[in-house]
């Protein structure tokens, strides 16, 4: 059996990845984790949800990945009277021609920015299922693919307030990662207080297409050892006997912690897994799979602790 040695991340690419980051810390102040968080869940083809409060920066940061990333997208503010034709697109009777023309909705797009996507409908927030998971849609009886590479940012805001739809369990799996961003440090807020600018800045596309295919395509080569697995599947077992949880981390869930790892791996320049980049993607792949008594993303915050905590390097 022959023994192929991994592939070594240049250091050109974690440059370029470490200045895209730099380059969003710069409009999103003190936020630098979830920043190079949101990095890993585009470099491992995943889904991004960021969840909090109004007023926390989510679509600045949202914006910011996209301006950072020399890719087309589209921008779609979802409101509860949305229908899915507004996303997916619609046949268009062509007059001169006597036939149905088929006008693409903006989904057809690189990254699509779904802003506050859980004040739309079930119906129209099912539509994004399909694309999300086979990067494809279906419309009146035809299949229609979607652009590569084709990501999701979606921001939502706490289910607590008026008019919000939850997102059900089938689409919150399909997004690799969720995030919440709170409340900026005394410091980043200082900077914000004296600050004369209010608008989004634009920013210079640090990677390209082609930069972005090829930064994924190399995590196939980042190593995970066998005492590594071992770790990652004693974890998983502890999230599947946690008295707090109804069930624990799926099997597409465990794949997803194993993307997110590698891609925050690559971002440190490393060809080879260690339990420390387990534990740092672990709570935003965990959160919004775990089933709890109480939902609320703090409380899964806590056991996602506990079972980092609790189980032996």
């Amino acid at each position: 059996m022959i023994s192929m040695k991994p592939k070594v991340p240049q250091p050109d690419s974690t440059s370029v990845l470490n200045d895209a980051v730099d380059q969003v810390s710069q409009v999103l102040l003190g936020k630098e984790t979830s920043i190079k968080l949101a990095f890993c869940c585009l470099l491992a083809k995943g889904h991004l949800l960021i969840e909090d409060m109004p007023g926390m920066g989510k679509t600045t940061l949202a914006h910011a990945l996209a301006q950072s990333l020399g890719i087309k997208f589209n921008r779609v503010q979802f409101t509860s009277d949305m229908l899915p034709a507004d996303i997916l697109g619609t046949n268009i009777f062509d007059q001169a021609k006597s036939t149905f023309r088929f006008h693409p909705g903006p989904i057809f797009t690189h990254l699509l920015l779904a802003d506050e996507i859980n004040r739309a409908n079930p119906k129209t927030q099912s539509a994004l299922l399909e694309a999300m998971a086979e990067k494809q849609v279906s419309i009146e009886g035809k299949t229609w693919q979607l652009m590569s590479p084709f990501f999701v940012i979606a921001t939502q805001n706490p289910l607590s307030q008026i008019g919000t739809f939850p997102l059900p369990e089938s689409q919150l799996d399909r997004f690799l990662m969720r995030l919440s961003l709170g409340y900026p440090s005394d410091l980043a807020e200082r900077q914000l207080l004296q600050s004369l600018h209010t608008n989004q800045p634009d920013l210079a596309a640090v990677i390209s297409d082609e930069q972005l295919l090829g930064y994924q395509s190399c995590l196939a080569d980042v190593h995970a050892s066998e005492s590594l697995l071992d770790y990652v599947q004693a974890l998983l077992a502890n999230t599947r006997n946690h008295k707090d949880l109804a069930y624990g981390l799926s099997p597409r869930g465990a794949q997803a912690l194993m993307m997110a790892a590698r891609a925050w791996c690559f971002l440190a320049g490393r060809d080879y897994l260690i339990p420390e980049d387990i534990q740092a993607v672990a709570a935003s792949v965990f959160v919004h799979r775990l089933s709890l008594a109480a939902e609320s993303i703090e409380a899964a915050e806590q056991i996602v602790e506990q079972l980092l905590a609790s189980t032996p390097v």
